[in-house]
């Protein structure tokens, strides 16, 4: 049997009959070499009789990746009008096919299967079989207290208040003051802070309440509208501003979020716990977490001053600290509505801004509130405790040296441009982690939605004056079920607290496997064997019934 020499594979072309198909010349002798071999061409590759193959010579050397489509021999530009994409998947592209004979595929696809659930990444402990716990299943019992504490104090109240009942759409105060002493050192005024409902949304606010505040001018307060413009996480952000008489005064009222159990800079590093006479309890705080602190405060002034506004309060008492080494610049606007006929310039107020961050990570660093009053001390101590980038950096902000082509915030930033993308990717991998453990909550929702659907059914006293309703049929199976998940008892009779057992029950049904089990009444005279689709569909047939009858009228 004769084969087909390689040396002919150039001169075939694998190409659709077409008017758009541009072919090559074969070389001479190509058709007696074929005719030797028996080899059998398409009709368009054969000369008609009487005309002479093609010299290759008059033709135009192709190349696919730079000749244009009008050089090409015998073809013209007005064949290409549309060129055909292959890896196209909208059949109503190719020319010469109807769109409406080939459905799209980009538009087809499989529905989406909620019943199926995997662990997501990323996975930073590799744990055998073994060492896993049944808290695996479930959020992390220090991320779980943590939100309960949080709701705890949400949602305390306070007995036998003497508080106003209701300020405007605000009700049941509950003071979060530590101290009961008035201080009117920063604002001028005695500020006293608040945690109140709003009648209108059901949500918590803070309310942060100036006493005996007299509200002259009302272009003022409304000066607040602008800083409802500012959009950054590390800003408390405020929702409104108004005067109220409720507390037997003229007192000026702003409401922002209210962030639970979270506390102030100065508490946590200056309070009773953390300083013993003016001195440290402790070590000094350490260079990242500083570094945390200044690239957190320097964020959220990038923003304040991309919109033409200045924090005018960098103060340790003011900065919230609601979560580890997270904080939050607080009450930015109250100074913009008390000392609205300052006429300083924004530029001095911005300016301004950068010094009291330096004041502030000055404090930080020498662990003491008044460390401005023994300025050479505190940059010894800088210098001894931490790193030259960081007294740099400090240095810097104490006397900020204005470039005329970029505001100082953003040639602090850039300056800082390091610890930035450390808190950044920081960011990144705690995001990744509530991910995680979000992952973990999502799976357990739907074995509480298919538990709820059992509880619905099972043991019903009585369904369309049927009193035998949750016991005839599909549902006495579905009894079975139940017990065969959550009542079953060892040789002895002792019961069996399996959550590995209840778990892999309950994801079965809700997926309807085809694998079967054996169910067992209670006194042991009848036994089922059916699978896990059998008893997922009773207990849709089930669920559904009682759903019509509730939506009757």
């Amino acid at each position: 049997m004769s084969t087909f020499n390689p040396e002919a594979l150039p001169f075939c072309i694998s190409s659709r009959h077409n008017q758009h198909a541009a072919v090559r010349a074969p070389r001479p002798g190509f058709f007696d070499f074929l005719g030797r071999y028996h080899v059998k061409l398409p009709s368009y590759l054969i000369p008609r009789q009487g005309e002479e193959p093609p010299n290759p010579s008059t033709l135009v050397a192709y190349d696919g990746y730079s000749t244009p489509v009008s050089n090409l021999g015998g073809v013209g530009a007005h064949a290409h009008q549309a060129q055909i994409n292959p890896y196209s998947q909208d059949a109503g592209s190719i020319p010469g096919i109807s769109a409406s004979y080939f459905q799209s595929m980009a538009g087809h696809s499989q529905p989406l299967q909620y019943h199926l659930y995997a662990p997501l990444g990323p996975h930073r402990e590799n744990l055998l079989p073994y060492q896993r716990t049944v808290h695996d299943f479930f959020i992390s019992n220090t991320l779980r207290e943590e939100l309960q504490r949080k709701a705890e104090a949400t949602l305390q109240v306070l007995p036998n208040s003497t508080l106003p009942a209701q300020i405007d759409h605000f009700h049941s105060l509950v003071p979060l003051d530590t101290s009961n002493q008035k201080n009117a050192s920063i604002f001028g005024y005695p500020t006293w802070i608040y945690k109140a409902m709003s009648s209108k949304d059901g949500k918590y606010y803070a309310l942060r309440r100036l006493e005996g505040y007299r509200l002259t001018n009302e272009q003022s307060i409304r000066s607040v509208q602008n800083w409802k413009r500012v959009d950054n996480s590390n800003v408390v952000t405020i929702h409104d501003a108004f005067t109220t008489g409720a507390f037997g005064d003229r007192s000026l009222i702003f409401v922002t979020d209210y962030h639970p159990l979270s506390k102030t800079l100065s508490e946590h590093h200056f309070g009773p716990g953390a300083r013993i006479t003016g001195r440290s309890a402790g070590p000094h705080i350490p260079e990242p977490i500083i570094w945390g602190y200044i690239v957190q405060i320097a964020s959220a002034l990038k923003t304040i001053h991309g919109i033409g506004l200045a924090a005018r309060l960098i103060d340790p008492s003011k900065i919230l600290l609601t979560d580890k080494s997270r904080i939050r610049l607080n009450a930015c606007a109250m100074l913009d509505v008390i000392q609205h006929d300052n006429s300083s310039p924004l530029s001095k107020l911005q300016q301004d801004d950068l010094l009291q961050l330096g004041s502030l990570m000055l404090s930080l660093t020498s662990n003491n509130p008044a460390i401005m009053h023994q300025l050479p001390k505190a940059v010894d101590h800088l210098a001894r405790s931490y790193s030259a980038e960081m007294r740099d950096c400090i240095q810097w902000l104490m006397a900020p040296v204005q470039n005329h082509s970029s505001s100082l915030i953003d040639q602090f930033l850039q300056g800082v441009a390091g610890h930035v993308a450390t808190a950044f990717n920081d960011s990144l991998q705690l995001n990744d982690r509530l991910h995680t453990e979000l992952n973990r909550e999502v799976e357990n929702g739907r074995l509480v939605r298919l538990m709820a659907k059992l509880n619905f059914i099972n043991e019903r006293p009585e369904f369309e004056h049927d009193r035998q309703w949750s016991e005839t049929g599909d549902r006495y199976f579905l009894k079975l079920f139940r017990d065969f998940v959550f009542h079953q008892v060892d040789a002895q009779g002792n019961p069996v607290i399996d959550l590995a057992h209840v778990l892999s029950c309950l994801g079965k049904l809700d997926a309807g496997v085809d694998e079967k089990m054996t169910l067992v009444s209670r006194d042991e005279q009848n036994c089922l064997i059916v699978s896990y689709k059998e008893v997922k569909r009773a207990v849709e047939v089930a669920f559904q019934e009682l759903v019509r009858a509730g939506k009757r009228p």
